[in-house]
């Protein structure tokens, strides 16, 4: 076991837990933020460094700090470590300079962009975004493409964040798409637009980040904040069949896997449980999805609903004299 310091929260990890997962341990409020690492996709991480943290005590042994900002989600907390994140101002300069670089190339259609409201660059820009671009050319743009008959793929929203690839290396039974190109003309794409058709592509939508890869089956149908998200299960011969269906009045518009507090899916879904059954008969309820406070998807959204105490007119007493 290890003793982390993370903006003055001293938490004992086991060895081999890196500094992302032991601030995550800790709790949202001295967590980076992560665009490119998922917690169920073996190597993933180091993209987008997003999640820099300044680290000003290496270890009770070698109490030196280190001379630059390390990614949290690559790098090993050592016995005595001090972390430093929200506190420091290197980090926030650093990350502030990551979003804008993010942000470069990429378009402001929020307004008609289906991962709106549960987009993580959103709530990246919002805390650390500037209200004004210091830059004047042409953006990076690319015609939408279809990679499947569910998936499409709209590569001028992408920040390269390397999940989608890791899902089709680590999830399917062979990956036909990639990152092409180098520089700024890196792309995301099929091998001869060859189409992704396996059981788990659909996992692709649910760790993109941002609105780059989307449902071709929910595009443009609601925004989130006006669905009701459910937990639901069923009996599948592919995965587990634990997902969240996400209702308009009587009618599923979307499946996908469920999500912890992080954004990360915690057991993927096959296909036919996404795309194939989007019928209330198909699966057994389990009830109303936990949605952070923090979240516009809450908006008008209860869990439990009190019923406020009615008056009559013989508990009204006569105010005292």
């Amino acid at each position: 076991m290890a003793k982390v310091t993370i903006d003055g929260i001293e938490k004992e990890v086991p060895d081999g837990t890196t500094i992302l997962q032991a601030a995550r341990m800790i709790g949202p409020e001295v967590t980076p933020p992560a665009m490119c690492y998922y917690t169920n996709l073996k190597t993933s991480g180091g993209y987008c460094r997003t999640c820099l943290v300044e680290v000003t005590k290496g270890s009770e042994k070698d109490p030196r700090p280190m001379p630059k900002l390390v990614a949290s989600c690559r790098t090993n907390v050592m016995d005595g470590m001090v972390v430093t994140n929200e506190l420091s101002p290197r980090v926030q300069e650093a990350r502030a300079g990551i979003v804008e670089m993010l942000l470069i190339n990429h378009p402001l259609d929020c307004p008609i962009c289906d991962q709106a409201g549960e987009c993580h660059l959103q709530d990246l820009s919002y805390d650390h975004g500037k209200y004004a671009t210091r830059t004047d050319f042409e953006r990076r743009t690319f015609e939408k493409i279809d990679i499947g008959d569910k998936i499409q793929l709209h590569m001028t929203r992408c920040i390269l964040c390397y999940r989608c690839v890791k899902v089709a290396e680590q999830l399917t039974d062979g990956r036909v798409h990639g990152v092409i190109n180098r520089g700024d003309a890196s792309e995301i794409s099929t091998y001869i637009q060859e189409a992704i058709d396996n059981d788990f592509s659909g996992n692709m939508i649910d760790v993109c980040p941002v609105g780059a890869l989307t449902d071709k089956t929910f595009r443009f149908k609601s925004r989130v904040w006006f669905t009701k998200p459910v937990d639901a299960h069923r009996d599948c011969d592919k995965c587990s069949g634990k997902v969240t269906l996400w209702y308009k009045g009587e009618d599923v518009l979307r499946v996908t896997g469920r999500k912890d507090q992080w954004g990360e899916v915690g057991e993927f879904i096959c296909n036919t449980c996404r795309f194939d059954k989007k019928h209330t008969s198909d699966w057994v309820i389990e009830g109303v999805t936990k949605v952070s406070r923090h979240s516009v998807i809450s908006a008008n959204k209860y869990r439990r609903l009190v019923k406020p105490n009615e008056l009559t007119l013989n508990d009204i007493k006569a105010l005292p004299e």
